[in-house]
């Protein structure tokens, strides 16, 4: 008895196009690897080889110079914690209270909740530049741009782009938790308040690890709300510190700017190193249901 095989031609279409997307996926990843490597590189470099006309794809005489100007650079370690602090408030305050909108969306019926979950995807739509006056005006007027108060100023302006996206993430993953597992537990004995402890947290601890991380990366990437509100160089926040490098078109100090980024980049990656368990899992739970 022979068993059927495919066509050779059709075998060799199959082979031929896998080979082509393949290709097209390692073209796709080098364009987005290139700007890291090449940012590496130059930190890396020394000043003549950054200027040469020639450019030069590896670090020919490796040096640490540019990391030791940058963490010598005035005002780095401060904008370090600035930075730090304030989004660990903002993320704490951001996914606890989407948690809690997250979870009343979710679960409960109430007047003008469709309206509010389409206002949640419109606000994403708004330019974030187009909103820097009418923020600045109305931080001011409550001093939320002066002294202290800056950085609670800051801290709100984060959270104002931040909450919409949090809660309309975090929803995707509470809507997949069946409500019959907290009747179930509440049948047992458990309080409404136990088993949102008991059961509905731990189960939607992946979607809050995920959600956090976006916050983070947001928060600490953003630029413009802090360089308009922080004026004081001593309460900047460290994407600030790093447009310092830039002087004239010909006076930017390229290797101090690399290395600065790498720096800056640091801290994003050990928050992910710590959560990367399960990012994953949160990642993929939270996208089956909306």
């Amino acid at each position: 008895m022979s068993v059927a095989t495919a066509p050779p031609r059709r075998r060799s279409r199959k082979n031929r196009g896998r080979l082509g997307w393949n290709l097209l996926a390692l073209a796709i990843f080098v364009v987005m690897i290139f700007p890291v490597y090449w940012m590496f590189a130059t930190a890396f470099k020394s000043t003549d080889d950054i200027n040469r006309l020639t450019p030069t794809w590896f670090p020919v005489h490796p040096t640490l110079d540019h990391f030791r100007d940058a963490m010598n650079r005035p005002y780095f370690w401060s904008s370090v914690v600035n930075s730090v602090v304030i989004v660990s408030v903002t993320v704490a305050i951001s996914v606890t209270l989407a948690f809690l909108a997250a979870v009343a969306l979710s679960k409960y019926r109430f007047t003008g909740r469709e309206v509010f979950i389409v206002l949640l995807i419109g606000i994403q739509m708004l330019p974030q530049v187009g909103l820097v006056i009418p923020l600045y005006v109305v931080l001011a007027k409550y001093g939320l741009t002066k002294d202290q108060g800056a950085y609670l100023g800051v801290i709100i302006t984060y959270m104002t782009f931040a909450l919409p996206f949090a809660v309309w993430m975090l929803r995707g993953f509470l809507v997949n938790i069946p409500k019959e597992l907290e009747e179930a537990s509440m049948v047992d004995g458990s309080s409404r308040v136990g088993a949102f402890f008991r059961i509905l947290l731990p189960l939607v601890a992946p979607g809050l690890v995920a959600t956090s991380v976006f916050v983070f990366i947001t928060s600490w990437n953003e630029f413009v709300f802090a360089y308009v509100l922080l004026n004081d160089q001593s309460k900047q926040t460290v994407t600030v510190w790093l447009s310092e490098f830039y002087g004239t078109s010909r006076q930017v100090d390229w290797g101090g700017l690399m290395a600065g980024s790498i720096l800056a980049a640091i801290p994003v990656l050990v928050f992910f190193m710590l959560v990367q368990r399960k990012i994953a899992f949160g990642l993929t739970s939270g996208a089956v249901k909306g």
